[in-house]
């Protein structure tokens, strides 16, 4: 089972290379960064917590694992 450390670590990097791919196709959409890095911001707040949770949920599942 991960820690919790390891968790927010790997939901931390996962959300940055988010943020950095919404920004980029926010921008591309709108020709604006601040509104492309406005849109990403939300997105990539909401998305950390729900990964952040999600991973939580999985590391008490005991399916799969050998």
């Amino acid at each position: 089972m991960d820690t919790k450390k390891r968790t927010l670590a790997k939901a931390t990097t996962w959300q940055a290379l988010g943020l950095l791919v919404m920004t980029l196709i926010g921008f591309f959409m709108t020709g604006s960064v601040a509104e492309g890095g406005a849109y990403a911001m939300i997105t990539a707040t909401i998305g950390f917590v729900t990964f952040f949770l999600h991973e939580r949920v999985w590391a008490g599942i005991g399916w799969g694992r050998s």
